[in-house]
């Protein structure tokens, strides 16, 4: 039996650590400072994809595989160098060199190419778990490779292994599949089998949503003890925007849009509202930031002769003229917004998440049109934070929506904000309540 650590020292697998505006890096680097104050000394090891951190010790590892090499290069160059000809003519270049190697890879494992960062994050999580005793290994993905070597790290050394599932690793197809019959595809097998490693090795697993969670105990029973549920929260913005109503009813997107998250639902539903109100389609704008519309949007527009309602902002990225992080700059539209639209999506496991965006919303303070799909505990968060809900799968309800909405911004009286929004210190004094309930039992 491997000693207790004797200092408070936590190893932490991140694959996205750092990397500006994306949620898998925030929902862990977010937590880094409320570990600190709880007398942590965090150890992170990370790909080289984001930024080095100088505050902590951060270990910036390659993938010894070639895609996840390919992969990485090009996003350092165009991270150093943009996406020019530079960049066009070196990522050529290394992709030629690298192709038989990917090729044999594809063909041996057909896994995605952060599969062997597993490997990198392994060699040195060994070398720094024999160099020092520490309490924990926390695994954090995104992307599972991080679980994977937690994995083997907890078989080597007998380290208490912590892991935090951000979406569910199995998809399901249909409300009856509860996810135990064997996947299609041999990459969601694979995923099937890290679950069931992190669920019987694993000291603490949780995941963000109850549904999640609750899915995953009905393929692994011996997560009723040490399974758990974690709102991951978001930090206190720090940003002194204050809103002002203008002549255009203004609603911001913030994040991907993908044809299963799409804003087509929305436009289909606004040409009724047009009909009903057509001095609005002059007045109502979307704002999208960080993604390109989907391609399904894209049909709806051009079919209903609407473009004139996008505006499309693209990624904010960091400004060196201000010194603003992308993030930074994305909070300040976010407070600039007359709303705020939230689009769960379209398939399954919409049941089992929640978009992380809606954290950063609730610090906001800004009134939410969310569209949901199938999720109870979504919703009744909606409700008791005042927002404005409708449905996917329900034209009727956004149409209503918007009519709502209408009449309250003509008005001047969109829904005030209620609640509190949720902190990252609550979440890790969660985790951390956990940990040391363990030790104690351990130690018992």
């Amino acid at each position: 039996m491997r000693e207790k650590a004797t200092n408070r020292r936590w190893l932490i697998l991140s694959h996205s650590f750092n990397m500006d505006g994306r949620a898998a890096s925030q929902t862990v680097t977010d937590k880094i400072s409320h570990l600190i104050d709880a007398g942590i000394t965090p150890v992170v090891l990370s790909a080289v994809t984001g930024r080095k951190d100088t505050h902590i010790e951060h270990h910036q590892l390659l993938p010894w595989g070639p895609s996840g090499l390919r992969f990485d290069f090009r996003h350092l160059v165009a991270k150093k160098f943009g996406r020019g000809w530079w960049y066009r003519l070196s990522t050529l270049v290394v992709s030629i060199l690298l192709l038989p190697f990917i090729i044999v890879e594809r063909l041996a494992f057909g896994l995605t190419h952060h599969s062997s960062w597993t490997l990198s994050a392994y060699h040195k999580g060994r070398r720094l778990l024999a160099e020092n005793d520490y309490e924990v290994v926390y695994s954090s993905g995104g992307a599972w490779s991080a679980h994977q070597a937690a994995a083997m790290l907890k078989r080597k050394t007998g380290v208490t292994w912590i892991a935090e599932i951000h979406d569910p690793m199995v998809i399901r197809d249909d409300p009856t599949d509860d996810g135990k019959r064997p996947r299609s595809s041999r990459k969601d097998r694979f995923l099937q089998s890290v679950e069931q490693t992190i669920c019987r090795e694993a000291d603490h697993v949780w995941w963000f949503t109850d549904d999640a969670l609750n899915y995953a105990k009905l393929r692994n029973p011996e997560l009723a003890e040490k399974g758990f549920v974690v709102l991951p929260g978001a930090e206190p913005p720090v940003c002194h925007h204050v809103h002002e109503y203008s002549d255009t009813l203004n609603l911001c997107h913030f994040g991907s849009l993908t044809n299963d998250r799409s804003l087509a639902p929305v436009l289909t539903s606004l040409e009724t509202f047009f009909a009903n109100h057509p001095k609005a389609k002059s007045v109502i704008r979307i704002h999208i930031y960080g993604s390109d519309i989907d391609a399904a949007a894209r049909g709806v527009l051009e079919q209903l002769n609407l473009p004139e309602i996008i505006v499309n902002h693209g990624r904010l990225e960091s400004d060196p003229l201000t010194g603003k992080s992308g993030r930074e700059r994305v909070i300040e539209k976010m407070y600039e917004a007359d709303v705020l639209l939230l689009l769960h999506g379209d398939y399954e496991w919409c049941a089992e998440y929640i978009p992380s965006k809606l954290y950063e919303y609730f610090w906001a303070r800004r009134p939410v049109v969310a569209v949901t799909n199938r999720n109870r505990f979504l919703d009744e968060l909606l409700v008791n934070h005042n927002s404005y809900i409708c449905h996917t799968h329900d034209a009727d309800s956004i149409l209503e929506t918007f009519e709502t909405l209408w009449r309250d911004w003509q008005k001047s009286s969109l829904k005030s904000f209620e609640g509190e929004p949720i902190s990252v210190n609550d979440a890790v004094s969660q985790i951390l309540a956990r940990v040391e309930q363990g030790e104690q039992i351990s130690d018992a």
